[in-house]
């Protein structure tokens, strides 16, 4: 049988010899830096088989786990060999070896991937030799739990199935005018008031209808503090957003004080809204107090602040903002905006910490440290690169997995334009506009699953898989990209998703369950 591995490594020779059957008498040895990845390999082999893995030495272990920075392997980077001596999985890094790891599972049956074994499987592994690294040091997937909260339980699994295709970023989307999702001691209203809205806009009719449902949910910091861990230990980082200036009525209607009109509702339309922060001393010192307590709980280098569609009307009819603009010395509220940023990126900086914004945060202006991620299209990332800064790329033609899939009439909810398996797959993440010194500054790309009409865990699946799956090979793999040799390949990794439970959208259209009958969506 093929090898069919997803995402497709650098180098693959098969051997001669028959690899490795797995029995219950097959042990598993680690060195030092690679005891995770054998806690992990253990846990998910030995529930799928019903084998103990019991941990071995060099001597008698057949599965042989190894940090060896002098292995002449890349950051992140593996060598896998299956002959008649066993398995070896040598990693320049402890993040190396885990990601031998998952390969080393998707060499064995479908069957690897369930909960408790079948009793019939034969777990062979073959004889092969894989030498491998990532392309990009981001690969990224921001969930956003502010539109339609997912709970900690969902975002545990879908940490384990970033592990899965090796990507090793989820950017939490944590606060946006319709719901503040994370616990802050300091300001507990934040999650008291903030975390829940009446009810939700529901597609994109005129005029708009709403389900009458109170929705809500928050993380407390004790969560944070377990998906960090779990997410730690399959070497992802947790990159949490808190969006400011715009898109914050949810704290806004918790402390009116931070607005610019007083009491306002938690939002429970879909869109871009007038309501802004303020920007006096009062509303930047309880930012700071904000992302001290959340660079407390994460410890990632980057902490996103968002800064995306924060129209400028407020400010343009406040004395207090019109006074910051005077003070300050700035031409208008773009810049004021720029100046807005600045302020919360001094701090981070002074914490050790990088800022990381959507693309609007160069607009009048931008501290040299920030890090933009480029939506808006490709021609942010090319502005910020050429302007010295590193760069994210996750267009919205080619990242966003809230849009359709398809122009079949019964796609639940189409909205946005039309992206495909295949699209996320063909595309390019550094722009062919850049030149190399500027394509340097390009750190990788993410996807981002907005969830305005993703409500529950099964429309999550849906709608990620299987994109995220062909967006995983674009940013781990090298070379050309050919989506017909692809395709195979992602066919049979779909039995590993089913494995799993993972309900994707089928390649050839939806399911009659999947339908959205009468909700209508919205195009580009």
């Amino acid at each position: 049988m093929p090898v069919t591995l997803i995402p497709r490594p650098q180098e693959l020779t098969e051997g001669d010899g028959e690899g490795l059957t797995l029995t219950p008498r097959t042990r598993i040895s680690a060195t030092p830096g690679a005891e995770d990845s054998l806690a992990w390999l253990r846990r998910e082999l030995g529930a799928a088989t019903g084998f103990p893995f019991a941990p071995g030495t060099e001597n008698d272990a057949r599965i042989r786990l190894s940090v060896d920075p002098h292995a002449g392997l890349h950051p992140e980077g593996y060598r896998l060999i299956v002959d008649d001596a066993g398995a070896l999985v040598v990693g320049h890094d402890p993040a190396g070896v885990f990601y031998g790891a998952q390969t080393l599972r998707q060499l064995l049956p479908a069957d690897a991937y369930r909960q408790a074994p079948l009793g019939d499987t034969a777990w062979v592994l073959p004889a092969l030799t894989i030498t491998d690294a990532p392309r990009f040091r981001w690969r990224g997937a921001m969930l956003d739990i502010a539109r339609h909260f997912q709970p900690k339980r969902e975002i545990l699994r879908f940490i384990d199935l970033l592990a899965l295709h090796k990507l090793n970023v989820l950017h939490l989307h944590l606060s946006d005018d319709q719901g503040w999702r994370v616990e802050i001691r300091r300001y507990p209203e934040l999650t008291r008031k903030g975390a829940w809205r009446t009810e939700s806009q529901v597609g994109f009719s005129s005029p708009l209808v709403f389900d009458g449902r109170p929705h809500g949910g928050f993380l407390t910091q004790d969560d944070i503090r377990e998906i960090v861990a779990h997410a730690s230990a399959r070497h992802i980082t947790v990159v949490p957003e808190i969006d400011v200036p715009g898109h914050s009525q949810a704290a806004i209607h918790a402390y009116p004080e931070l607005g610019e009109v007083g009491k306002i509702p938690v939002g429970t339309r879909w869109g871009i809204f007038d309501e802004v922060l303020g920007v006096t001393d009062n509303v930047l010192e309880f930012y700071k107090n904000v992302f001290d307590e959340i660079i407390e709980l994460f410890p990632s280098t980057y902490v996103h602040v968002g800064g995306d569609e924060c129209t400028k009307t407020q400010w343009k009819n406040s004395a207090s903002a019109q006074k910051r603009i005077e003070e300050e010395g700035l031409a208008d509220e773009n810049e004021l905006q720029s100046w807005f940023i600045r302020q919360l990126d001094a701090h981070l900086t002074a914490r050790g910490r990088r800022l990381v914004g959507w693309d609007e945060i160069l607009e009048g202006g931008l501290a040299s440290g920030a890090t933009v991620m480029s939506w808006r299209g490709e021609e942010g990332g090319i502005a910020a690169a050429r302007a010295g800064h590193d760069v994210i790329m996750a267009p919205t033609a080619t990242s966003y997995l809230d849009y359709k899939q398809s122009e079949d009439p019964d796609e639940p909810i189409p909205v946005g334009t039309l992206l495909r398996t295949k699209d996320v797959y063909t595309s390019e993440t550094v722009p062919e506009k850049m030149t190399e010194k500027e394509a340097a500054h390009v750190l990788g790309a993410q996807v981002n699953v907005w969830t305005e009409h993703i409500d529950t865990p099964r429309r999550l699946d849906y709608m990620v898989f299987p994109r995220l799956t062909a967006f995983a090979e674009k940013v781990w793999s090298s070379g050309p990209r050919d989506y017909a040799e692809f395709e195979p390949r992602l066919r049979e990794h779909l039995h590993r998703l089913d494995a799993i439970g993972v309900e994707y959208r089928p390649l050839d259209g939806p399911l009659p369950w999947h339908t959205r009958p009468g909700v209508q969506g919205w195009s580009r």
